[in-house]
């Protein structure tokens, strides 16, 4: 069965660092995308950023654009989420997941993580 598992998570101050990692056991069958998910309690899931593991493409919320990167690691298996100039409104649990499609959509997901919280205070 495969299974992605996230670490990383932390807790930080404003204006800081973390960089999250995604290492799948194998990608699952048809998985052209992994993306990064973020869900803060009483508030649906929201797509973070995603990579084509075919090519480089990448995709990012406007919220995120330019504070956060998304990276691969094909030999290792693994998806990083680089994330700086952190943000009170960035604390939330983030989730990794793969999927057949390219992009930030939830449901185009179908392989997900158990997550892992990142906390930024003021």
């Amino acid at each position: 069965q495969v299974q992605l598992v996230e670490s990383g998570g932390g807790s930080v101050q404003a204006g800081g660092s973390l960089r999250l990692s995604c290492e799948a056991s194998a990608y699952p069958y048809g998985t052209i995308s992994m993306g990064w998910f973020r869900q803060v309690p009483g508030k649906e899931r929201e797509g973070v950023a995603a990579i084509y593991l075919g090519g480089n493409s990448v995709v990012y919320a406007a919220s995120v654009k330019g504070r956060f990167t998304i990276s691969q690691d094909n030999a290792k298996n693994t998806v990083y989420l680089q994330m700086n100039s952190l943000k009170p409104e960035d604390t939330a649990m983030y989730y990794c997941a793969a999927g057949p499609y390219f992009g930030l959509v939830e449901f185009e997901y179908d392989h997900w993580g158990q997550g892992t919280q990142v906390t930024v205070s003021s």
